[in-house]
């Protein structure tokens, strides 16, 4: 398995070890409903150097990203971050990722963990048919990422930089120091919580996590694994790829029409996603909360008047709420107007309701 430069930083702290996306990394440190709360309250440290980065520069980088990606690019301004998505051209989604703007010819994509290789050679591909004057470079090791997240990150990391993190809107990002270290920070991240995304070079990972967790700890700030990032983002029905993101799920099916501009002149995958819309999308991503006990999980069936009518994407027990929560993709029609809903829980159907989304 591969490791982040922070691998030892956690097994000296005591974090149990998993395989993730073919990365060793940190599920839990004290406890997943424990560090889940602490960010909801106060702050979170998350290590989350197993993601990608790819940078494309040049006079036609905002061409060339235009058309790969499916929200549109004119509205940005340097220092801008936009949330947006890889489709092929059957209007299936590659990957979901974080642009970065830094200026007219120089851009940088987060992409997912498990994606990195996949998507540098999906962009390879699309450069290869449409040339330009651009460059792709893949700097996914030249960077270790940490997420500070929760209501008492501004507080905490204000201590450590120079940056003005008040004028520091949210989705925008700044070059800066953090602990005399050269750190861009990014007001973004994945827990619905106020946080910032800080990117460094690997040989200050160490020097920086050591210096936020000493400024954070007596704010209440705690380390975070996995396993609470998931059930963090599930609370704010955040899409996770390989569950509500797919090859076979089209981002009109997955709640992101708001970042599919079909308005586009062109894009890959806008004919697939056009015909899909005229056509009349069959399924759906809803939310549902159990009224009565058990947890979803992944996969599990999903039944209308005891019909099954779609599965389970992700789910859990929401530490927020101590109620089973999921996300689940399911027949659109089926699941309109009065229907008796319920969850299979190991050959066992529960009582579940429509709600609407975000769960926390």
């Amino acid at each position: 398995m591969k490791k982040t430069i922070l691998n030892q930083v956690h097994r000296e702290l005591g974090a149990r070890m998993v395989e993730f996306g073919g990365w060793d990394m940190p599920v839990q440190y004290s406890g997943v409903i424990a560090e889940h709360m602490a960010v909801r309250s106060s702050a979170g440290l998350f290590d989350v150097s197993h993601m990608g980065e790819i940078e494309v520069t040049g006079p036609g980088a905002f061409a060339f990203l235009q058309y790969a990606t499916i929200n549109d690019l004119t509205p940005l301004v340097d220092g801008q971050v936009q949330y947006s998505a890889i489709c092929y051209p059957d209007g299936g989604i590659v990957d979901d990722i974080t642009l970065y703007r830094f200026h007219s010819e120089k851009f940088m994509l987060c992409v997912n963990a498990a994606n990195r290789e996949k998507d540098f050679a999906w962009l390879q591909d699309l450069a290869n048919q449409h040339k330009g004057d651009y460059q792709l470079v893949y700097r996914g090791e030249d960077f270790a990422q940490l997420a500070l997240q929760g209501p008492k990150a501004a507080a905490i990391l204000s201590g450590l930089t120079p940056a003005d993190l008040l004028s520091l809107q949210v989705y925008h990002f700044c070059e800066s120091e953090v602990a005399g270290l050269d750190v861009l920070i990014s007001r973004t991240g994945y827990t619905g919580e106020d946080g910032f995304e800080l990117y460094c070079a690997p040989q200050d990972a160490e020097s920086l996590w050591t210096s936020l967790m000493d400024q954070g700890t007596p704010q209440g700030l705690v380390p975070v694994g996995l396993g609470a990032r998931d059930t963090l983002r599930l609370e704010k029905a955040y899409a996770l790829y390989g569950h509500e993101l797919s090859a076979e799920i089209l981002p009109l099916e997955a709640r992101l029409g708001w970042i599919t501009k079909l308005d586009k002149p062109d894009f890959c995958g806008r004919e697939a996603l056009l015909k899909a819309k005229s056509a009349g999308i069959v399924r759906q991503l809803i939310g549902l909360r159990l009224t009565q006990p058990g947890v979803p999980r992944e996969q599990y069936p999903v039944r209308a008047n005891g019909v099954d009518v779609g599965v389970v994407t992700s789910g859990t027990m929401s530490p927020s709420l101590r109620q089973g929560i999921a996300l689940a993709l399911v027949d659109k029609a089926a699941v309109a107007g009065d229907v008796a809903l319920t969850i299979v829980i190991r050959g066992r159907e529960r009582s579940a309701e429509k709600v609407k989304l975000p769960f926390v």
